[in-house]
């Protein structure tokens, strides 16, 4: 190959990377840019599109929790079938929105079941309706409010619910023997989150929620989140969910402070970062601000 078609070469993969490992669809015509690993105890994750999705090699069949798009979801069947041949016994949701739960169609006719909160089934059947795609949903069939319980071989899984944050309807699951926590889109790692107060978001119930989870879980567990700043960064500990949780106190904190000193909201809504918590980047940071203007003018 001649240098000058090498460098051209070179230059399209370097960009080819660049693209697949941002958070964006990926084409998978292209490249199959996704990672599935494993963690511990037979739990592990897999990345590609949307949110991280976690999985479950059970002694007597697969859980699998979220889902991603229905383009990416097969890519995780098909690992998981490379792994042995057994059942899908739960398709867990920890929310409705549709980079977690648009491939539950994909575990159609598969999994044995499909679990959320029942905010979320209601969140999710209400955004269908909306969109008109209620055929392309897998809803789920078993819902709970406050918590739930499986074993799954020897692993037993707890769900847990901490009332409104993200959504009105997030859920924590637990694998217990393993201690690895999925908690959904409750965690943004370093990045500026989306806040959903039309499906019941409450910035100071997250904060109080996550509270929670830090006194509930011990510092050995491992968390998985849903979004990161660095797509390789969605496993993370006790301290990460602290400083998530200093993050939005500092939004609060930030926003109310403009408020007093007879700023505008349009005024508010040109910040390029939240003071005491400058490790959160990305875009999205006006999804933020607005959600904190609304949640201290109309709650």
């Amino acid at each position: 190959m001649h240098r000058r078609q090498f460098i051209q070469h070179s230059a399209l993969a370097a960009a080819m990377l660049a693209f697949y490992k941002s958070d964006v669809f990926a084409n998978t015509n292209l490249a199959r840019a996704y990672q599935f690993k494993a963690l511990r105890n037979d739990v592990g994750i897999f990345m590609e599109q949307g949110g991280t999705i976690g999985w479950l090699n059970g002694s007597s069949g697969f859980v699998v929790v979220d889902s991603q798009f229905p383009a990416s979801a097969p890519h995780v069947i098909d690992e998981l079938k490379k792994l042995d041949e057994k059942p899908f016994k739960y398709l867990l949701n920890t929310h409705h929105h549709g980079d977690h739960t648009a491939g539950n169609i994909s575990f159609k006719g598969l999994t044995e079941h499909v679990v959320a909160h029942q905010n979320s089934l209601i969140n999710q059947k209400l955004a269908a309706e909306k969109a008109k795609n209620e055929d392309k949903q897998l809803f789920p069939d078993i819902t709970f409010g406050k918590g739930w319980k499986a074993p799954v071989g020897k692993e037993k899984i707890s769900g847990y619910y901490y009332g409104s944050g993200h959504t009105n309807g997030d859920v924590v699951y637990h694998f217990e023997n393993a201690n690895i926590a999925h908690v959904g889109d409750l965690v943004f790692n370093r990045r500026y989150p989306y806040i959903d107060k039309d499906n019941g978001a409450h910035i100071g119930n997250w904060i109080t929620a996550l509270d929670k989870i830090q006194k509930q879980f011990d510092n050995d567990t491992l968390f998985i989140c849903g979004h990161a700043l660095d797509p390789e960064k969605v496993v993370i500990n006790k301290s990460d969910i602290k400083a998530y949780q200093n993050y939005l106190e500092s939004l609060l904190t930030f926003v109310k402070a403009e408020m007093k000193a007879g700023k505008t909201k349009e005024e508010i809504l040109k910040a390029t970062a939240i003071p005491g918590a400058p490790e959160w980047q990305g875009d999205g940071i006006v999804r933020s601000l607005t959600a904190a203007y609304q949640e201290l003018t109309v709650g």
